[in-house]
């Protein structure tokens, strides 16, 4: 029996991070301890969160995130989260990190959205050079507020719009899918796409296929948050796969929000056997304490994947990036000297 191939030396893009819940736990209560703020135990044990698969659930999930979220003050903090989201991401083989992020959290700490945003966006520049791999920037709006609040970010987020390290590449909306009128959205949305930016919404996680069949009918994706619930309805999910828009899968979000009750129950193969393109994403590391890598030993472990097998996944992740055509391919030749006769790293 051969060895198994190393998953760290995979190359592969990472798609799905959220800014805060990219921090280590390490320098969460670093974090605290000097902004001296008292954090709930939840984020500060050992073991990932785990909530029922409802409104309760997510209200847990959500104030211990804006818990994690209160301890990022100022620029520093701002430049440690991506510097330390940069190291762990290259450290399990990413080549490309395009990390989330809504400036409006951040804003008051640094004197606005703007200088928010271009912080984050010079740290991404320094952190790829330092680090070995590209990081870009998704903008996200919420749900839970105006949508005209959204169409201020998607403007801020054109005027960044890119394609390389430190730029923004795409335009996001996050937070409860149960909130919120996803028609309201559209015109964020339009200024994102008129800027080149990819749209890529939360949908299907949280609510089922017809709630990506919304997202579909009014948003546009070209990549989707989740999508998972997609698989529950054959028609949405062909929807989405000849629409070519990629799924942004987390599976150890989906257990930890109670989405399904174990890994074995994410619905991975049945995305997979019907064609869709899926990029795994690790969502929340700090709360789900399961980062990228783990996603590809779920795959490989839980769902049978053998490592043909994953490295199609590797390839549909560098596909459905926004990194320029240079990079998509040296990246994709990566994936091919991995699964080489003696790739590196046996």
């Amino acid at each position: 029996m051969q060895p198994q191939r190393d998953l760290a030396r995979l190359p592969k893009a990472h798609l799905h991070l959220h800014f805060t819940g990219s921090l280590r736990v390490s320098s969460l209560a670093s974090l605290a301890a000097e902004h001296r703020v008292h954090l709930p135990d939840a984020l500060l044990d050992a073991h990932p969160l785990q909530v029922p698969g409802d409104e309760r659930g997510w209200f847990r999930f959500q104030r211990l995130y804006d818990a994690a979220r209160a301890c990022v003050r100022g620029e520093e903090d701002l430049r440690r989260v991506v510097d330390e989201a940069a190291a762990d991401d290259a450290a399990e083989g990413s080549g490309r990190l395009e990390i989330q992020v809504d400036p409006t959290s951040y804003a008051p700490a640094v004197g606005g959205i703007t200088p928010a945003l271009e912080i984050v966006l010079d740290e991404a520049r320094a952190a790829s050079a330092r680090h070995g791999l590209e990081v870009a920037v998704v903008v996200a709006a919420s749900r839970i507020r105006h949508p005209l609040d959204a169409r201020t970010l998607a403007r801020l987020a054109a005027r960044y719009a890119g394609e390389g390290p430190g730029e923004v590449v795409g335009f996001g909306l996050s937070n409860d899918e149960r909130r919120g009128d996803t028609a309201a959205f559209a015109p964020a949305f339009a200024i994102a796409r008129r800027a080149g930016l990819a749209c890529v919404p939360h949908a299907g996680e949280l609510l089922g296929a017809s709630h990506v069949a919304e997202v579909l009918d009014h948003l546009a994706p070209d990549r989707i948050g989740h999508g998972v619930r997609a698989a529950e309805d054959p028609t949405v999910l062909r929807r989405a796969v000849d629409a070519g828009v990629a799924l942004e899968v987390c599976p150890s979000s989906n257990v930890s929000l109670g989405v399904y009750w174990s890994a074995e129950h994410v619905p991975l193969r049945a995305l997979l056997d019907a064609g869709a393109t899926v990029a795994l994403g690790a969502d929340d590391p700090l709360l789900f304490h399961a980062r990228l890598l783990d996603q590809y030993e779920q795959a490989r472990h839980v769902h049978g994947l053998a490592d043909d097998a994953l490295a199609d996944l590797a390839r549909g992740s560098i596909r459905a990036s926004r990194a320029s055509s240079a990079t998509k391919a040296r990246l994709l030749a990566g994936v091919e000297a991995w699964l080489s006769p003696t790739p590196p790293g046996l």
